[in-house]
């Protein structure tokens, strides 16, 4: 399912890094996808970016944090991004180069099948939502500031409506159906992965009443779920407590209140 791959130079020395492009509904989409060296089996992470185009795009010093965990990470910049094809769906169609990319990690040498692992932030923790419902053996889905209710979003961040109606067609009011198809709250039954919910209380970007609604969701459907709030933190964390978060997730183990 990789098309094509070329090695770039990587800021540690052992991780090997590569910007690949895939397949998605027969697109050719770009990540990026690095790997620890010498080592075999390890789980995988599927990073899904925020923003959308050149906003919140995929940096190589994030990939390198989450390889450095001993994990092989696949982070796709989405269709229509750095030459590749198509256009970007803000959620809609363009979930498919996540799920695709799901797909792409799962069938590496280097992965274990059975430990992979979807971190979505901003925008991408729908992504990851939409994906973990599509492919049910994801062992985790962290969704970091992470957007859950796309008609929030319009109602909260007025600088994105004009973007959103372009993208989407429309407003909530004359479209509903069209930002419900892009919320994965009503539709968690379907999801079988563990939960972990991180979110800043002062994010400004991304109100924490998505975290809130989130995990109300899960309850609602009894999966299982865990939710990390960080008092003073806004949409970006400081680094050395966003370091010691990707760590502690990227453990999996036991979540809890920080």
């Amino acid at each position: 399912m990789i098309i094509s791959q070329t090695n770039l130079k990587s800021p540690h020395s052992a991780i090997e890094l590569m910007e690949i492009t895939y397949c998605s509904q027969g697109l050719r989409v770009k990540a990026y996808l690095a790997t620890p060296r010498n080592q075999n089996k390890l789980p995988g992470l599927l990073y899904l970016r925020g923003g959308i185009k050149r906003v919140g795009m995929v940096r190589i010093e994030r990939v390198i944090q989450w390889a450095s965990e001993g994990m092989v990470v696949m982070a796709p910049f989405y269709r229509g991004n750095f030459g590749g094809e198509g256009r970007e769906d803000f959620c809609g169609e363009d979930r498919q180069d996540a799920i695709s990319a799901f797909d792409v990690l799962e069938s590496l040498d280097s992965v274990n099948r059975h430990s992979i692992h979807i971190v979505g932030f901003s925008r991408g923790g729908t992504m990851a939502l939409l994906t973990g419902m599509e492919r049910s053996n994801a062992k985790t889905i962290t969704c970091w500031n992470g957007v859950s209710d796309m008609k929030l979003t319009y109602e909260e961040r007025v600088d994105l409506r004009r973007m959103m109606k372009r993208v989407v067609g429309g407003t909530p009011n004359k479209y509903p159906e069209r930002y419900e198809w892009r919320t994965p709250l009503g539709k968690l039954e379907q999801l079988q992965s563990r939960v972990l919910i991180i979110h800043g209380l002062l994010d400004e970007h991304v109100s924490v009443e998505h975290a809130f609604r989130l995990k109300k969701s899960c309850d609602r459907f009894k999966k299982q779920a865990d939710m990390w709030l960080y008092p003073t933190f806004k949409h970006q964390f400081p680094y050395e407590a966003q370091k010691k978060s990707a760590c502690k997730c990227s453990s999996m183990d036991e979540a809890s209140n920080y």
